[in-house]
């Protein structure tokens, strides 16, 4: 049996389990993500639809990150798709349908106040994470016992280094280099690893953000984790999906910091954490080419090429604006030429 087959014979058995299969069902594939999981739209004639994620074998969905991390967002609350039911032995989860429109699709048509709107509402999801979630901070919930630590940071830092520099772009490093490259990581995953830790959605951009009945709604949140408070900020207005100016990556710092009850007249906390945030963007973008020098080189998937010129264009600025990174820069553009002067 194809790989096709059997999933298409995991679906029909979950529909029949669950009575939706005497509803004359059609299912249609959907467009995935980078994960292993494949997604399916269940439509009906009498009722609205749900989408079915398919792992690619058994769950234990008590156990799952992702529905232990729903239950947590459920109770801040923070808008996320419903879960449905599930199956464990057929390792497929049913979810509110929320549609097909991402924020970044939606940006395509949105007016300029609509678009002035639509991130307001994503930074004030941000605040609510980070507030409602160190009021809830519990072991029951998994992503207080995992963070953004020294090693996780450094070994995404490295996995930039083994797929994009490497596997992508086809770098010889000698080991001088490397080892130069690993002291300016270390620095960087040394001083965001110090920062207090808040909860942070950990991939929070245009694309995990959808448009549904004119509020948006969080999706692919089971790698939630604390972290710096600047991370899902930087997610939202680094976002290698999505452009933005200089003017409204500052408007909408100050919104954040308005949130926290920091004024507009506080400007050495403005100019603090606007630091940390360019020190948060340059290890995250870095992350991102990373992911896809993997999914282009290793997995065969040409998808992501076309967003590594904004991510490039992200780091180099950064990097420009703070002369603690002119050495990571020289560095790096030995074999890229985007950073070269």
């Amino acid at each position: 049996m194809t790989d096709t087959a059997a999933i298409q014979s995991r679906i029909n058995q979950y529909l029949t389990e669950t009575g939706l299969a005497s509803r004359n069902p059609r299912v249609v594939p959907l467009t995935g993500d980078a994960s292993d999981r494949r997604y399916f739209r269940v439509l009906m004639r009498d009722g609205p639809s749900q989408v079915l994620a398919v792992h690619p074998q058994a769950i234990e969905f008590a156990r799952l990150p992702f529905a232990n991390v729903a239950r947590l967002m459920s109770s801040m609350p923070v808008p996320v798709p419903a879960i449905l039911g599930h199956s464990d032995p057929l390792g497929i989860i049913a979810l509110q349908d929320l549609g097909d429109v991402t924020l970044q699709a939606h940006l395509g048509t949105a007016s300029g106040a609509e678009h002035a709107a639509l991130y307001r509402e994503a930074v004030m999801l941000i605040e609510t994470l980070q507030r409602r979630g160190a009021a809830l901070a519990s072991t029951e919930y998994i992503p207080y016992g995992i963070a953004f630590d020294v090693e996780k940071l450094t070994w995404e830092l490295q996995f930039f280094t083994k797929h994009f520099l490497e596997g992508y772009r086809g770098a010889a490093l000698t080991p001088a280099s490397r080892d130069a490259l690993a002291s300016e990581y270390a620095a960087i995953a040394e001083e965001l690893a110090g920062e207090t830790r808040v909860l942070c959605h950990r991939d929070y951009h245009s694309r995990n953000l959808m448009l549904h009945e004119g509020r948006l709604y969080i999706i692919d949140f089971q790698d939630t984790r604390m972290g710096p408070d600047t991370y899902d900020l930087v997610s939202l207005l680094r976002d290698s999906y999505v452009d933005f100016t200089e003017s409204q990556v500052d408007e909408l710092i100050a919104f954040f910091l308005a949130l926290r009850g920091v004024g507009a007249g506080a400007g050495a906390a403005l100019a603090e954490f606007k630091r940390r945030f360019d020190v948060m963007a340059l290890q995250r973008n870095l992350k991102a080419l990373g992911t896809f020098g993997f999914q282009t080189a290793a997995r065969a998937n040409p998808v992501y090429i076309q967003y590594i010129p904004r991510t490039l264009t992200y780091a180099r600025a950064t990097m420009d604006r703070h002369p603690r990174f002119s050495r990571l820069r020289e560095l790096l553009a030995d074999h890229l030429d985007e950073l070269k002067s």
